[in-house]
């Protein structure tokens, strides 16, 4: 009896901290208030997680009694298929949303325990008058309701994060230049949203491109054992954070060390986060059978959801064709083809034209963040991971020469 109940008990301390940890990946930055739940079993695994994710991927994770951030670097700092998104409308962030979300926590990092939505414009509009950003063609003077709703979007991105909470007010009243918002500022975790290896106020670099790189630079590993370490941080990161990992992008030195290590990596992924490793001639993807850990559906609902499966399967055809990349005219002109034949199921406006131009622009992005596809100038070259969508004809393993009812 014994023996059992501390195999049952076991099992659900590993059960806990696998939630835990997912929790983690889904929101690196979890606070109490906003996921209450998440964050219990996070702090109550706080020391298992960290040890793990420090010994294997190189990532911090920092719990106090509001917040838990788990300091994410990424393998890959030019990846732009995973961008910021509007909560609301899923659009994708534009170059004017990301400078208003930066001068936002700027003029947060100085403001008193509550801000009006009012007030907080005020305050990006005058860090906005820097004649730098003026000479990078970026201009905020709330002149229109388009600037207004750029605003309101970084807002409800600070909303979810947990960096702001609403107190009273309507972010679509202040919108339609008809009323404000109250918010209290949550400063713990306003403190965790930059993930970086080292603090801004570090680096003596004065451009831009020259700020980012001293930013994101981890320290140069100076050892064999340090060496391994760092692959091992980078090759893990990408199995957690990429859909595949395809062979040919890894240098010499990456390659060999997966080729050696896959086992060991592969195994200690599976045992923390559930995640089954597809192994191909091509590449490794670390599949998640619960389907919760991806910000990116495939399939998914309605017609921009059929859209990119039906391209996936057109692109998986000319995969085991020629292989050669797919020009967009061609592809949009697939795009008016089937919003014809499917007008019976997908929305009115695929069928109006110029509609294929923003439909085939959703569809890629999102086959090319689930790295199935990537684009090359003016054309989409299919990747071997889409080859699962291909469709053949149905085969019969045998035939059946007569049918006997017995009675």
């Amino acid at each position: 009896m014994s023996a059992a109940l501390d195999n049952a008990l076991e099992d659900a301390r590993a059960r806990e901290l696998r939630q835990a940890a997912r929790a983690l990946l889904r929101r690196p930055l979890l606070n109490a208030a906003t996921a209450p739940e998440d964050f219990r079993l996070v702090r109550r695994h706080a020391a298992e997680l960290r040890s793990w994710f420090d010994a294997n991927v190189g990532w911090r994770l920092v719990v106090d009694s509001e917040v838990a951030r788990l300091v994410k670097l990424t393998a890959d700092a030019d990846d732009p298929s995973h961008p910021a998104r509007d909560t609301r409308s899923r659009a994708s962030f534009t170059r004017r949303r990301y400078v208003l979300a930066c001068l936002a926590l700027a003029v947060l990092e100085r403001a008193d325990a509550q801000i009006t939505l009012g007030r907080l414009a005020e305050g990006v509009i005058l860090a906005a008058a820097d004649e730098r950003l003026a000479q990078a063609g970026v201009e905020f003077t709330l002149a229109d309701r388009e600037q207004r709703a750029d605003l309101v979007a970084v807002v409800r991105l600070l909303l979810e994060l947990g960096v702001l909470s609403r107190v009273a007010g309507d972010e679509e009243a202040f919108v339609r230049a008809s009323g404000d918002a109250l918010y209290d500022v949550k400063r713990r975790v306003l403190a965790g949203v930059l993930a970086a290896p080292r603090g801004p106020s570090t680096i003596a670099a004065e451009a831009f491109e020259d700020r980012l790189a001293a930013l994101l630079t981890e320290p140069v590993p100076e050892t064999d054992e340090l060496r391994n370490r760092a692959l091992r941080h980078n090759l893990t990161r990408r199995l957690i954070d990429d859909p595949v990992i395809y062979h040919d992008e890894l240098d010499a030195e990456q390659a060999a060390y997966l080729s050696s290590q896959r086992h060991a990596l592969t195994r200690r992924i599976a045992d923390l986060l559930g995640l089954l490793p597809e192994v191909r001639a091509e590449g490794i993807a670390m599949v998640d059978p619960e389907d919760d850990l991806s910000d990116v559906r495939m399939p998914d609902t309605g017609t921009d959801g059929h859209l990119t499966l039906l391209l996936a399967e057109h692109l998986a055809g000319r995969m085991e064709g020629s292989g050669d990349p797919a020009s967009e005219e061609e592809l949009r002109a697939l795009v008016r083809d089937l919003a014809q034949e499917h007008r019976s199921y997908w929305r009115r406006g695929a069928r109006e034209p110029g509609a294929e131009i923003l439909l085939l622009q959703s569809a890629l992005e999102r086959l090319a963040a689930l790295r199935l596809v990537r684009r090359e100038g003016d054309g989409v070259k299919p990747l071997p991971a889409v080859a699962r969508y291909a469709v053949a004809e149905p085969t019969v393993a045998g035939e059946v020469d007569q049918l006997e009812i017995g009675g």
